[in-house]
């Protein structure tokens, strides 16, 4: 078993009997997907699911599991999602799969919030995974040309046919390329504030527990703030 499969797994074990959860996207979250649709099938877990993609859906649609829009739900006990980066003071990185705007909103309506990882996404200081900016069509290429002038080292993220990636909501977005994040909650602000940008992978704040995946199995962070 590898070790995202792993991590998937161990997550899985924390969604209860009547939970509404949020079902997080990418290649970790893929194996808790997997794992709480066995449960639902094998077991009878009866849960109601809030995906945070389209991929999610159509995945989680294939195993049964019962799903809501997030606007039918009055909240959401827990959200189970992957990261790209997290930091010492459990600061995170999301976005490489082009989902963290209904991430962020799903995350943003839960009790808890759960991110599954490998060691290799542990680091000191945000910033050498690119952050990703989701971003309007209209004048994406003036938000582009701030990005370079404050020396950001953006790029439009391309997909497999070289064409601008497109988002669930039909956004653009602009990676920049940083190297490390020094102050993240002031940068997080100042992105905040550009007109033309609908949300960026900052995740702050936000996660109360990570489940790293390790040579000797999956070991479970409790996060205080």
């Amino acid at each position: 078993m590898n070790l995202k499969e792993m991590v998937g797994n161990k997550a899985a074990e924390f969604v209860k009997d009547g939970m509404v959860v949020g079902l997080g996207t990418g290649s970790t979250a893929y194996y808790m997907v997997e794992a709480v649709g066995k449960r639902v099938k094998e077991d009878g877990l009866s849960i109601t699911g809030v995906t945070t993609s389209h991929r999610t859906t159509e995945h989680a649609e294939k195993l049964g599991i019962p799903l809501k829009d997030i606007n039918d739900v009055d909240k959401i006990d827990v959200t189970i999602d992957g990261a790209d980066e997290i930091s010492d003071d459990y600061q995170g990185i999301k976005g490489g799969g082009g989902a963290h705007l209904f991430e962020k909103m799903v995350a943003n309506q839960s009790d808890e919030v759960i991110w599954i990882v490998d060691n290799s996404k542990l680091v000191h200081k945000l910033g050498a995974f690119p952050l990703p900016v989701e971003v309007v069509k209209f004048g994406c290429q003036q938000v582009f040309r701030l990005f370079e002038e404050k020396d950001m080292k953006p790029s439009f993220r391309k997909d497999d046919s070289d064409e601008f990636y497109l988002t669930d909501s039909g956004n653009y977005i602009i990676d920049l390329h940083l190297e490390q994040i020094d102050n993240p909650h002031e940068l997080a602000k100042w992105l905040d504030s550009l007109t033309g940008v609908v949300e960026h992978g900052l995740f702050l704040d936000c996660v109360t527990k990570v489940i790293v995946g390790t040579e000797n199995g999956p070991e479970v962070k409790e996060v205080t703030r």
